[in-house]
C-alpha cells in the first residue's frame, strides 16, 4: 500500500511516498520543483541490505528510470549510518535462499551502476562493505562530515569483497590504495575519502549533502541526455558485461565459500561478539 503526502518544504511542494512493507524499507521524496526524486532505506536499526531492502530498492530505481525524473538521490532515513552493508543472518540460509539473496544483491547492483538517469549518493553516516559499494556505484558521492567512516572492510570480517566490488574500488581510488585499502580492510574518515577520491564533496549535514547532490544532478540540465547515458553505459559497460556473462560462477563462488564450515563458524563467533557488545 502506497501512502502519499504532500509537504510544503522551503517553499516547494514535494511528494512524499511510505511504501509500506511491515516495516517500512524505502522511503521517496520527490522534488516536484526540480524533477529530482530521494530515494531513502528505511530499514531500522542500521540499513542491513537484504533480500527484501535489495528488492525494493532495485523497484524503485527502475520506475524512477522509466519516469520523467530528471535524476535520484540516494540516502538513508537513519540519523547515523547509510547502510551498514549486507544482512548477516542471509548468510545462515540454505544454498536456494542463499542464491536469490545474492542474484538480487546482483541485480540491484547492475540497476544501480547502469542507471541512464543521473543517480548521486548522499552519505550521511556509516557506510562499510555492501553500504560502500552501492555509495561508489553511484555517480557523485558527498559525505557527510563526522566521525562515521566508509570502506570496503571485509577481510576484518574474514570475508572477500567480489571482483566487481573491487573493480569499483580501483576505478575510484587507483590500483595501489585499493588494493592496500581492501587488504587492509580499511575504513576512512570523511577527509580522508575525499582525499583519496572516494567520494566527490563534504557536507555539513544531510541537508547539505542533499543539496549538492542536487547541484549534480542539475548540472545536466544542458547535457544531452541521450548523449550522457550512452557515454555513461560505454565508460562502465566492462564491468558490467563481465558481471551478467559470469552471474552464476560468481554466485557459486559466493555460495562455495559462505557455506564453508571455517566462514560459518567465524560469522557466528561474529555475531556473538555483538550481542556482547549491546
Amino acid at each position: 500500500m502506497t501512502i502519499l503526502k504532500t509537504l510544503i518544504a522551503g517553499g516547494q511542494i514535494c511528494l512524499k511516498k511510505f511504501y509500506a512493507t511491515s516495516p517500512k524499507l524505502i522511503e521517496i521524496t520527490q522534488d516536484n520543483k526540480t524533477g529530482i526524486q530521494i530515494i531513502s532505506m528505511a530499514r531500522k536499526p542500521v540499513n542491513s541490505l537484504n533480500t527484501e531492502l535489495l528488492s525494493e530498492l532495485k523497484t524503485f530505481l527502475l520506475e524512477a528510470q522509466n519516469s520523467r525524473i530528471k535524476g535520484v538521490i540516494l540516502t538513508s532515513s537513519l540519523p547515523t549510518v547509510f547502510s551498514a552493508g549486507l544482512d548477516i543472518m542471509e548468510l545462515f540460509n540454505d544454498k536456494e535462499k542463499l542464491t536469490n539473496f545474492w542474484q538480487t544483491l546482483q541485480d540491484t547492483w547492475l540497476t544501480v551502476y547502469s542507471l541512464t538517469i543521473p543517480i548521486a549518493a548522499a552519505i550521511n553516516g556509516f557506510s562499510p562493505a555492501g553500504g560502500c559499494l552501492f555509495a561508489m556505484s553511484t555517480e557523485y558521492r558527498v559525505f557527510v562530515e563526522g566521525k562515521h567512516t566508509i570502506g570496503l572492510n571485509e577481510t576484518q570480517l574474514g570475508m572477500v569483497a567480489p571482483k566487481w566490488f573491487k573493480d569499483v574500488y580501483v576505478s575510484l581510488i587507483g590500483y595501489r590504495q585499493a588494493e592496500l585499502a581492501l587488504l587492509r580492510g580499511a575504513m576512512f574518515k570523511p577527509e580522508k575519502a575525499l582525499q583519496l577520491g572516494l567520494v566527490d564533496e563534504l557536507a555539513k549535514d544531510k541537508m547539505d549533502a542533499i543539496e549538492k547532490c542536487k547541484n549534480y544532478i542539475l548540472s545536466y540540465n544542458n547535457i544531452s541526455g541521450l548523449a550522457r547515458t550512452i557515454t555513461k553505459v560505454d565508460l562502465r559497460n566492462d564491468l558490467i558485461e563481465w558481471l551478467k556473462k559470469n552471474k552464476e560462477a560468481d554466485t557459486d563462488n559466493f555460495i562455495n565459500y559462505i557455506q564453508s564450515p571455517k566462514i560459518q563458524n567465524g560469522l557466528k563467533l561474529y555475531i556473538e561478539y555483538l550481542k556482547k557488545k549491546q
